[in-house]
């Protein structure tokens, strides 16, 4: 099946989390390290953007949460331990938070340049002592770090399961396509063989234009029919041998088809969508029993758009059935409601009815664009 928009992952997790950077960790975490570096420092003059290499220890002093949000909570929202999610997240965090902005510190210590820079790396790169001390003043920071990344978490999961429900979906609807297509094809054969069985019973010079058609509907049946769509005129002109080979095997019969539209050359549609409705009008219609009876179908292809009418002389009532086993039938009406539920869903509509002694069915499909 073709790859829709709705089906590729969203860009907003990821949008998200470097907002969240750019934002919380970029702005708001360097104000406050700024604050730091001024209040121990009263001298340093106070501007919007007076050190940028803060910004860049603000970053670094944060690198910790990359573990927390991408690894440590989606291993355990997956495994469902929400109580060891809580205890382990504020643990992670805790000493997390200390490690972290103290190799930071010995990593820009020895960078820093102006004096207000030099002192304030000095206060967190102490002795390793005293960076485990719980009063320790990075912690203030804590609380914020655990809001801004266990939104990033929650985002990232509830975005990755809908992305891992949407992939379920498109597999068991490939599956149940599958399946269908599986379903009609030995149903269509059945069908044949039995007309061909008929003719050669009766000794028909059309027996061997009859098996030609055949064996191109089979062609396209048993290789075209394995992709997901198909152009639109080769589904007519797969119809169109079709009919050829009922009206050579009826020949009082009427039995046309007719297709056409501006949107003929340009429309795909899943291949063998139709067959379903053609075979219930050939398969139900007088014309087995009455010359002059008739199947008629038209096809008309808008630009997005598609309207199929299918009409046949219907046979007499046949008087109430005995009491026992009835045989079963029906595939094909069910086959193509299952696939349009599929293919099309809230994009189909599909009416059948009877009047004046003749059945009708009536499919229009909103094709989506391409």
């Amino acid at each position: 099946m073709q790859t829709t928009p709705a089906d590729r992952p969203s860009r907003f997790p990821l949008v998200f989390e470097l907002l969240v950077w750019a934002l919380y960790v970029g702005l708001y975490k360097y104000n406050y390290y700024m604050e730091e570096a001024i209040r121990r420092h009263p001298l340093a003059e106070r501007a919007n953007f007076p050190y940028p290499q803060l910004i860049l220890f603000a970053l670094a002093a944060t690198l910790y949460a990359v573990p927390y949000y991408r690894g440590l909570i989606p291993w355990l929202l997956r495994r469902r331990r929400y109580a060891l999610l809580v205890v382990g997240g504020v643990v992670y965090l805790w000493w997390g938070v200390k490690l972290n902005v103290w190799l930071a510190a010995q990593l820009f210590g020895p960078l820093a340049v102006p004096p207000v820079l030099a002192d304030f790396y000095r206060l967190y790169a102490g002795p390793w002592g005293r960076v485990l001390a719980i009063g320790q003043p990075n912690m203030k920071v804590l609380l914020t770090d655990f809001l801004a990344f266990s939104c990033v978490a929650f985002v990232r999961y509830a975005f990755e399961n809908e992305a891992h429900r949407r992939r379920i979906e498109r597999d068991h609807l490939a599956l149940q396509m599958d399946q269908l297509k599986a379903q009609l094809q030995p149903h269509f054969l059945f069908n044949t063989l039995n007309s061909i069985y008929g003719l050669s019973l009766a000794g028909s010079s059309e027996t061997p234009r009859f098996i030609l058609l055949l064996s191109e509907l089979m062609r396209y049946v048993l290789y075209d029919s394995g992709k997901d769509d198909i152009a639109l005129v080769e589904e007519v002109a797969f119809l169109e041998n079709y009919f050829e080979m009922e009206q050579r095997k009826y020949a009082g019969a009427r039995i046309r088809f007719a297709a056409g539209g501006p949107g003929l050359a340009a429309l795909r549609v899943p291949p063998l969508l139709l067959l379903p409705l053609v075979e219930n009008s050939f398969k139900h219609g007088r014309h087995h029993f009455a010359d002059g009876a008739s199947v008629e179908a038209t096809l008309v292809a808008g630009p997005d758009t598609l309207h199929f009418v299918i009409e046949n002389d219907m046979l007499p009532a046949a008087p109430p059935a005995a009491p026992g086993p009835r045989r079963s039938g029906g595939i094909g009406l069910v086959n193509i409601r299952q696939r349009l539920r599929l293919y099309y869903p809230g994009a189909h509509e599909l009416l059948l009815s009877e009047h004046g002694g003749r059945y009708r069915a009536e499919l229009t499909l909103r094709l989506p664009p391409r």
